[in-house]
């Protein structure tokens, strides 16, 4: 099977290695999250985009969305479910992805977290997974944010 759609083929890979819930209300709890973490990461990776008199701005209204709207409600999820993942008792792509908004959140405001400890907790314990430390390593395939001398390559690839 050929698959196009990053959203797709997520889905399938968590699907296929156990990180997509153990029924349909977790799988729907994990594409909520998910979603979410989505809307916020559109902000995010387009700033560096930004008009350099609007960026300024466009950070302030990044960091309230994320301190206001998202961030106090996966604080509340973790809260509320009491365990150590955002789903059920077992780790999840709702995981993965809220871990990689917090970081790249962090890369634009390293503070983001300070009101939020439960997600300080979460971020630490997700991030000492082995798999997924030795990819936050320096020299690993994760992508660092945009640097500013990349903005016009970035713009004629996606605007000619």
């Amino acid at each position: 099977m050929k698959m196009v759609q990053t959203r797709a083929i997520l889905n399938y890979i968590a699907a296929k290695h156990n990180l997509y819930g153990k029924d349909l209300k977790e799988r729907v709890l994990i594409d909520m999250y998910v979603e979410a973490t989505m809307d916020l990461n559109d902000l995010i990776m387009r700033h560096p985009m930004q008009p350099p008199e609007g960026r300024e701005k466009n950070l302030a209204l990044i960091v309230d969305k994320a301190t206001n709207r998202y961030f106090p409600a996966y604080e509340k999820v973790l809260k509320d479910h009491g365990q150590d993942y955002l789903v059920g008792n077992q780790f999840s792509r709702a995981d993965v992805q809220v871990l990689e908004t917090i970081l790249m959140m962090e890369e634009m405001k390293p503070d983001i977290l300070a009101k939020f400890p439960l997600l300080q907790g979460f971020k630490a314990r997700i991030s000492n997974i082995p798999t997924i430390k030795k990819f936050l390593q320096p020299g690993s395939q994760r992508k660092s944010k945009i640097e500013e001398k990349m903005v016009p390559q970035v713009m004629k690839i996606f605007y000619g």
